[in-house]
């Protein structure tokens, strides 16, 4: 974690977080006041156990259930995890002072408060004026791009133990040390991202689940005697529960919360996970729980961690947000109006390739465009995903490739100052997670089309040296989940060897909305006098077949309004070819490779157009299309790139 993402959180984040803290920690403390005549002396160590530790917000606890829920991306997930990271901090510091009071209540121990409050002060002295320069020294000493050393690691592994140690012997629990320590550790890579690729297997694959089968092993629900104390902790843990609930629902309303969302926050800030777990354990290996009060623990934590994913999920639906919005497209963008084109971008071959496109898109003073470009960066070494605005000022953690790409986009920006106008931005983020980040960007910068990279690449010479699954991925949840349209960009342009100084551009436009939409994007381009549009359109034998009335007539007015223009251009020419099925199809579709630099072509079409019939059963990647895949195989050696155009897509109002 950075722990300086608590001070750049927002008003409604430290609103939250803070209320939701301090409310419960009050009541827990007038719980404690109110009841400890009626709680046996024996058992009153448990219960003040008990009432603190469900009055913790541990933020792995939390971070781990939105990442399980895949939400970490979304509006809700970055509120919660910046409510998560704040009340973390409020709700230790403010057990630390407590801890230190009562013991300095005692007439025959104020020594002792006094020497456990030098101790904690030196230890977080160690951590800032020790710890902290020895990690920062490792990171200048590690090469850009390398992982940190193995004698490196093991030197942090050997200041975590001096800090137990350290923390052991001030009083307080073991695992406040290295969770102080961790905060200094700078993140991101290469310390962070290396120490979390060494530990999180061995933590999070085998540690965490063989501590929560231990507990599970040990729970008896059989062998109860106590029954008296054992419904005492179930009220405890009910009263703890609600007044939580009601301590983040009531203050997210008063910030303009939405109810359902209020009330999801609510419940992914009161989950309970392996941290609870382990303080449970930690008490009742030190005999503060015996084994029926240790179970009862256990059974909650189990039965709130279920509890919460599944009422999270009922009440809260990322995608719903990008729902109902219509002509956010380019079909319903006047030629003469801004663009918006949102560019996401992995690598530097995305943004040359994008940058070529949008080259060709003719940006002018009667059309501008408005390019936002998206920097994917993987989220390595960090608890908190970030978005980073850089017309803001902020700096990029990605290193000189995301650097390298803000500088061909802030050329493209003055090659043609004035018309077009280009904002920058890094998401860091896991891959599972990145297209949140793409669609939010488009929804809030009311794009009219997103452009993802494809994710197969190829060299100079025409040979396939990536094909990543996880871009893939990432595509094909950016075209579910887009609020406009979306094209994916197939780069093989820069292998042509002979280049023309006209750039030719072809529409395989077979109908429907998809076509409509790339033709729409098309006729843009073919405004620039150095662009030559043709428009194939594949016609079947029986012009009847497979007709849909309303396509039908919307395909004859875009096609028209082409026609017309083209009347007036040199530089576009409408042709119809007619075919029988989907072999044909391949065939002109092949012939096409050798004569143009882009084909654009739509994603979808109806199942039964005849045009392609038997393309689709040999259609290996979906969010292709069966034409777009064809023209995506890898081993094709025409060096042509391809814009496979999907249109918005319009769920409801």
């Amino acid at each position: 974690m950075d722990p300086r993402t608590v001070l750049r959180t927002g008003v409604k984040a430290w609103t939250i977080g803070v209320l939701g803290v301090t409310l419960p920690i009050t009541g827990g403390m007038i719980m404690s006041v109110v009841n400890q005549k009626h709680i046996h002396r024996y058992r009153w160590p448990a219960f003040k156990s008990i009432v603190g530790i469900e009055n913790l917000f541990p933020f792995p606890v939390i971070a781990s259930m939105l990442v399980d829920l895949k939400i970490m991306n979304s509006e809700l997930g970055r509120l919660a995890l910046a409510c998560a990271l704040i009340s973390d901090f409020v709700s230790n510091l403010t057990f630390s002072v407590i801890t230190l009071g009562r013991v300095g209540q005692m007439g025959f121990a104020s020594v002792i408060m006094i020497h456990s409050t030098f101790l904690t002060i030196c230890l977080i002295l160690f951590i800032l004026f020790v710890g902290r320069p020895i990690c920062l020294w490792i990171v200048q000493k590690t090469p850009e791009g390398k992982p940190v050393s193995r004698i490196h690691v093991i030197l942090v592994a050997t200041l975590v133990l001096v800090v137990v140690l350290f923390t052991d012997n001030v009083g307080l629990n073991y695992q406040y040390g290295p969770f102080l320590f961790g905060l200094a550790v700078p993140d991101g890579p290469p310390l962070g991202s290396t120490l979390v690729d060494r530990l999180e297997t061995l933590v999070s694959g085998l540690l965490a689940p063989l501590l929560v089968t231990y507990c599970g092993m040990n729970v008896n629900l059989i062998e109860l005697y106590d029954l008296r104390f054992i419904g005492v902790v179930w009220l405890v843990i009910s009263l703890c529960l609600l007044m939580k609930l009601a301590a983040f629902f009531v203050p997210a309303l008063f910030c303009g919360v939405p109810v359902k969302d209020a009330g999801a926050l609510a419940f992914i800030m009161t989950a309970q996970g392996v941290v609870q777990m382990s303080f449970y354990y930690y008490n009742a290996v030190n005999q503060t729980f015996d084994t029926e009060t240790f179970s009862m623990l256990t059974m909650s934590v189990l039965t709130q961690a279920a509890a919460s994913n599944l009422i999270v999920k009922r009440l809260y639906d990322s995608s719903r947000m990008y729902t109902g919005y219509q002509k956010r497209d380019i079909q319903h963008t006047s030629l003469n109006s801004e663009l918006r084109v949102l560019v996401s971008s992995h690598r530097v071959d995305d943004v040359l390739a994008a940058k070529k496109l949008l080259e060709v898109s003719f940006p002018s003073k009667e059309s501008p465009l408005a390019v936002y470009a998206i920097h994917l960066v993987e989220l390595a070494g960090r608890a908190h995903p970030q978005l980073i605005d850089h017309q803001l000022g902020q700096k990029s953690s990605g290193g000189t490739r995301t650097q390298k790409m803000i500088e061909i986009f802030a050329a493209f920006e003055q090659q043609f100052a004035g018309f077009v106008a280009v904002q920058q931005f890094t998401a860091m983020s896991l891959t599972k997670f990145m297209h949140h980040d793409i669609c939010t960007l488009a929804f809030n910068k009311l794009a009219s089309l997103i452009i993802l990279p494809f994710h197969r690449k190829w060299n100079h010479q025409g040979k396939m040296i990536l094909d990543c699954s996880s871009l893939r991925a990432i595509n094909c949840d950016a075209l579910e989940m887009a609020p406009c349209s979306v094209a994916i960009l197939v780069d093989r342009h820069k292998v042509r060897r002979n280049p023309s100084p006209t750039y030719n551009v072809g529409v395989a436009f077979f109908g429907g909305n998809d076509d409509r939409e790339a033709l729409a994007y098309a006729k843009r381009m073919a405004q620039s006098p150095d662009v030559h549009l043709t428009v194939v359109r594949f016609v079947p034998w029986d012009i009847y077949a497979g007709d849909n009335q309303w396509d039908a007539v919307l395909d004859a007015e875009i096609l028209k309004d082409m026609r017309m223009q083209g009347a007036h251009q040199d530089n576009m020419v409408y042709k119809e070819e007619r075919v029988k099925d989907g072999a044909e199809t391949a065939l002109l579709i092949h012939a096409m490779e050798e004569a143009f630099d882009l084909i654009m072509v739509g994603r979808r079409h109806r199942e039964d157009t005849p045009q392609l019939l038997g393309l689709s059963e040999w259609n290996d990647l979906r969010e292709m299309g069966p034409v777009g895949d064809m023209l995506a195989a890898p081993d094709l050696a025409m060096p042509v790139s391809v814009l496979v155009v999907q249109h918005q897509n319009v769920k409801g109002i």
